[in-house]
């Protein structure tokens, strides 16, 4: 591309983004709010962009004028002969704005397409030099063998570790846990003393014996806990270099994993597994029932609520609800007989909920309804609204996703596979079927330090 393509096309490029600007300050005005923390940062980034593009094309247009001053004839009978007389320099563009994921996700590709041999893989990855490099230096590196001394190998292992950080990063917004701050963080197999009795003081007479007390604990720990999902596609799937392949690939990797952890965590019904899975951070709570659907009903469930939590010698500080986006509505548009909100901080715009009776608000649909029960106790169907307190709740996550790729394995194609197999387990052949099977793994684990730390409404639907 010649200069005054470059020049051209990067015009082009600035004009977009200022019609994008433009785009999000009039929605902004049309609506009479503020931009969210998503139309913030798309809105600085092209501003950034534009200064960017703008101090390019000006020295874009300077070298065109150097080079112009310093012209030389042409020579020679042919346009290549004439190119190679002239000499100059190659100028390349390289693209930036690449989704986060991108990376990691291109990895998989190439592992994919070489059926797992690193060599072809490395050089598969070439075709995405230009905007993913570290992509091909990570392949490069794992194909040769290194030791701790090597030089050459700190910088590709680096490499290797932003790039699944960066899938990481990218699922854990969309998760609660993600979302909660202030989560207690701890190592994996780490036992942590835990008191559970305190010693024994009274009033005593003169000369009467003092009581002697002992002190009661116990001891916690988060084993190794593993989610892992296989996402099987055609081998033509996995040889398409467009993006869409790639953002199928990325977003039911991350759509499903954000759904499990998210359901598995709040889950009232999830109990622990010894050895397989953590209870969730609601198994064992003995629920406050809805007792109506109003804003006095909603006044009366959240104080009994606040109730158990402060009965339980734990401070409301740090604590967070969580809820649904279905809910969150409901309490928003609740009015006073004066037409006024009953609730003016809680928010459905966002990842964050805004806040309701002065603490936080996460928000996730993925926590499931209550079902209406007979009883006793009756309990109406609704949904769960969740109290926290964020530093009470341990969490073991060593924060990386292992992918593993095959196309020779036999596969049970069902959610909940059999094990052991049973005898009429029907087992596909990727080879045989040309499918691709891609694995991701991910070691995470939390638990309770006191189990009052988490109480939660049910069958809510306050409107």
């Amino acid at each position: 591309m010649d200069i005054a393509a470059q020049i051209a096309a990067f015009e082009a490029k600035r004009a977009s983004h200022q019609a994008r600007m433009t785009e999000i300050m009039k929605k902004a005005a049309g609506e009479g709010t503020t931009l969210d923390e998503a139309e913030q940062q798309e809105y600085d980034g092209l501003d950034g962009e534009i200064l960017a593009i703008d101090a390019h094309i000006k020295r874009l247009k300077t070298l065109q004028k150097t080079l112009a001053t310093t012209a030389t004839p042409v020579a020679g009978g042919s346009t290549e002969e004439g190119a190679a007389s002239r000499g100059g320099q190659r100028i390349e563009v390289r693209g930036v704005n690449l989704p986060k994921g991108t990376a990691f996700t291109r990895y998989a590709m190439a592992l994919a397409r070489s059926k797992g041999n690193l060599m072809v893989a490395a050089e598969i990855a070439k075709s995405w030099k230009d905007s993913t490099p570290e992509v091909e230096t990570v392949l490069k590196a794992a194909v040769a063998a290194g030791t701790t001394t090597d030089a050459t190998w700190a910088k590709p292992l680096v490499e290797y570790t932003n790039m699944t950080s960066e899938f990481a990063e990218l699922l854990r917004p969309a998760t609660i846990i993600g979302r909660i701050p202030g989560l207690r963080m701890v190592p994996f197999e780490i036992k942590i003393p835990r008191q559970t009795g305190g010693s024994t003081v009274g009033w005593v007479g003169e000369g009467k014996p003092k009581p002697v007390s002992a002190l009661a604990f116990d001891q916690i720990s988060l084993g190794r806990a593993k989610t892992a999902g296989i996402v099987v596609i055609t081998d033509e799937l996995a040889r398409a270099s467009s993006p869409s392949a790639e953002q199928v690939v990325r977003d039911d990797l991350i759509a499903q994993t954000a759904q499990f952890l998210d359901t598995e965590f709040v889950d009232p019904d999830n109990a622990a597994v010894t050895g397989v899975s953590p209870a969730s951070i609601t198994n064992g709570v003995t629920p406050v029932v809805a007792s109506g659907t109003d804003a006095d009903a909603v006044r009366a469930d959240a104080k009994q609520l606040m109730a158990n939590f402060l009965a339980a010698n734990l401070s409301l500080a740090g604590a967070v609800w969580i809820m649904t986006e279905t809910q969150a509505l409901g309490l928003a548009l609740m009015m006073n007989p004066l037409g006024q909100r009953e609730f003016p901080d809680i928010s459905i715009s966002g990842a964050s909920g805004g806040t309701w009776l002065g603490l936080p608000v996460i928000l996730s649909e993925n926590i499931p309804a209550q079902v209406a029960v007979t009883g006793p106790p009756a309990i109406p169907a609704g949904s769960r609204i969740i109290l926290a307190k964020a530093s009470e709740i341990l969490l073991a996550d060593d924060g990386e996703t292992m992918l593993d790729v095959s196309r020779e394995a036999s596969l049970q194609m069902d959610s909940a596979p059999t094990d052991p197999p049973a005898a009429a387990t029907v087992f596909v052949s990727l080879w045989q079927m040309n499918l691709v099977g891609i694995r991701a793994e991910r070691y995470i684990n939390w638990g309770k330090r006191r189990p009052g730390a988490v109480q939660y409404i049910t069958g809510a639907a306050y409107q």
